[in-house]
């Protein structure tokens, strides 16, 4: 079967397809140079007015086809009806106008390959899918009028690496769902009704969910994608959608999307083998092959590869609002050895382990999106010591807004999981962070993947009795909301739920009717405040000068006294961690500087589910202590925090030591 080009193609009235693009030559140099951030607005399917007529302009690569037809329920899945002609200019575009075609039409790509196959392939560029088990890719023209300039331009101008940012991450399908009917997913709608007052009166910044993009398979959580534009139709439209985002933003709530370009699922529908040959994907399976997730890896050293990714990363941000994507995976995209043992990699052109397609990927994706997109974020899940990850491109990074802090995670945990009596000889895991903490701009997560496949929830992760259990959680989470950097805490441990994360149900909100559990959610609530509230928590949360330690060097009573400082004196925050079970009448702790020193914060306070061992008035001394001029005695709660501030006047100097 010939290939059909709109240069040789029949004209008439009876044509079912007429030829037709929205392509310019500059966008077809872009896209196969691997420049092109808004592909969106060119591929896939567009309603459109073709010489008056109104209709369906569709357009799809794939280069190594005989033919390609759009199908679907308005030709009755007939290969024959609907060809589209390729463009002349070799870019393996296939593009045409169908008349009279409206929105809400069930479509795919029918494929004939050079084998003689023929593929049943979902739109990559599609704006809603048909919702699982169905495949097929649905028409859609919609608009939303969006009310949500004034959080736009906020954020425009307003550093985020300056700003509280407490981050609540939410799986939607079991966040909640319908009492009466448990198995059926809340819609987007529905989830505006109720998440949106719930994360504001807990007091987060922002929002993150796992992966809306459309996704065939529950139990890959959203992070197999085959729908790189287009939110799941589980929860309804993409109007819906934008709905939801706009709400959120009207109420001052930023909105975070994890994003997954590190690998894709090997679908029928989908996107590997898309015209019968490797276009997605290496073609070598020691670079295209995903062994622990069993996907596939984008060909990153492919031009076209690279503008689909950049566009479908601008598509959210742009169409939908989005503050943020938190980048999915990055370890295993920036090694080439990852996950492989010897003989299973192949190394690069200099002999190296490193990805350098991938490296240079990301450097243009960062440019591309923080230049076109004033105020926006990426975050980069990257769980090694790769050097400069949130440092800016001009500097040798990879041009990252911040990185999680997969470290300051694995440390912690492990810290608190240990038996109090023994934690005086690990004292250095619980500080090492600091070693490094302003090397990279970091995100402290508590996320999806720590409360999962056997690791337990988080208050099953403490030691102790139910009543230590309970204080060593509050006293963790006391330690992530004053160590610098910004938080991400995943959804039921903001009210220690106690089984592991079961994505086909919802969260035991009836725990919330057990006092321990509430008071763990009220102490989320003030931890929220405090840290929104406190300058000196989040102003210089990425620099050194902002945190200083009192005094780590209490090993034998576990006990850590640090200082948390903003740009003026007037916003200093003193911490102190009591981390055994043991009370501590009488401790002496290094301050400062003089004034009315009051406790802000005690995780020890009965509403809190403590025992209330709080400091209801603070003496503070000239006595010199810890290489400070004033101090206080203080009483320590077991398994507690205590934070102390002191509104000097705003004119007072800070005290040089």
């Amino acid at each position: 079967m010939a290939k059909k080009t709109a240069v040789s193609s029949p004209k008439g009235a009876g044509q079912k397809v007429i030829p037709h693009s929205l392509f310019s030559e500059a966008d077809v140099a872009a896209f196969r140079n691997g420049d092109h951030i808004a592909l969106y607005k060119l591929f896939g399917a567009h309603a459109i007015k073709h010489k008056g007529v109104e209709g369906t302009y569709f357009a799809v690569w794939a280069p190594n086809a005989r033919s390609v037809a759009v199908i679907g329920n308005f030709n009755h899945w007939s290969h024959a009806e609907h060809e589209l002609f390729v463009r002349w200019d070799s870019s393996g575009i296939w593009e045409g106008f169908i008349p009279n075609m409206g929105s809400g039409e069930a479509y795919k790509f029918a494929i004939h390959t050079e084998s003689g196959e023929v593929l049943e392939k979902a739109d990559p560029f599609a704006f809603f899918a048909e919702l699982r088990p169905q495949t097929a890719s649905i028409t859609w023209a919609w608009k939303h009028k969006w009310k949500d300039t004034k959080w736009l331009k906020k954020r425009a101008s307003s550093d985020l690496l300056q700003s509280p940012c407490s981050v609540y991450e939410v799986h939607l399908a079991s966040w909640q769902r319908d009492p009466a009917q448990p198995d059926r997913f809340l819609s987007y709608n529905e989830l505006a009704d109720r998440l949106i007052p719930y994360v504001v009166e807990m007091g987060f910044t922002h929002i993150e969910f796992l992966p809306v993009m459309e996704h065939p398979f529950d139990g890959s959580w959203g992070y197999q994608v085959t729908g790189y534009f287009a939110p799941s139709s589980r929860f309804g439209s993409a109007q819906d959608f934008a709905a939801l985002v706009d709400r959120f933003h009207q109420v001052g709530i930023g909105v975070i999307l994890d994003w997954v370009p590190a690998h894709f699922p090997g679908d029928a529908h989908g996107l590997y083998q898309f015209d019968g040959t490797h276009l997605y994907e290496h073609a070598d399976p020691r670079k295209g092959y995903h062994p622990d997730w069993k996907t596939y890896i984008f060909n990153l050293g492919r031009g076209e590869v690279r503008s689909f990714l950049k566009s479908s990363a601008a598509f959210w941000l742009d169409v939908f609002h989005v503050d943020a994507l938190r980048v999915d995976a990055v370890a295993s995209m920036l090694y080439l050895d990852y996950s492989r043992n010897a003989g299973e990699w192949v190394p690069n052109h200099l002999g190296g382990r490193e990805n350098l397609d991938s490296v240079s990927f990301f450097k243009e994706l960062n440019e591309a999106l923080y230049s076109h997109f004033p105020g926006i974020h990426t975050i980069a899940e990257e769980s090694t010591s790769w050097p400069g990850v949130s440092h800016p491109t001009y500097a040798g990074g990879l041009g990252f807004g911040m990185k999680w802090m997969m470290g300051w995670m694995n440390d912690a945990l492990r810290y608190f999981e240990r038996d109090p009596y023994y934690r005086k000889f690990h004292q250095n895991e619980i500080t090492f962070s600091l070693v490094y903490a302003f090397t990279e701009n970091f995100m402290l997560p508590l996320s999806h993947d720590e409360v999962v496949h056997g690791k337990h929830a988080l208050i099953y992760k403490m030691p102790g009795d139910d009543w230590q259990r309970m204080a060593n959680l509050r006293l963790l989470y006391s330690w992530m909301y004053t160590h610098p950097g910004a938080k991400l805490l995943f959804m039921g441990c903001e009210f220690a739920q106690t089984a592991e994360w079961n994505h086909q149900q919802s969260l035991d909100w009836h725990l919330l009717e057990y006092t321990p559990h509430a008071g763990i959610q009220n102490f989320v609530k003030d931890l929220n405040r405090l840290y929104t509230s406190s300058p000196g928590l989040y102003e210089r949360g990425m620099q050194a000068s902002g945190f200083e330690w009192i005094d780590n060097s209490d090993h034998e009573q576990c006990i850590l006294v640090f200082l948390r400082r903003g740009h003026r004196t007037a916003d200093d925050v003193v911490v102190i961690l009591n981390l055994t079970p043991v009370p501590r009448p009488h401790y002496r702790i290094g301050l400062p500087g003089a004034g009315n020193w009051q406790e802000t914060l005690n995780s020890d306070a009965q509403r809190y589910g403590g025992s209330g061992l709080v400091n209801e008035v603070i003496h503070v001394d000239e006595i010199a202590w810890q290489g400070r001029p004033y101090s206080a005695a203080l009483s320590l709660p077991p398994l507690g925090a205590v934070v102390l501030q002191c509104p000097l006047e705003k004119k007072q100097k800070r005290l040089t030591l």
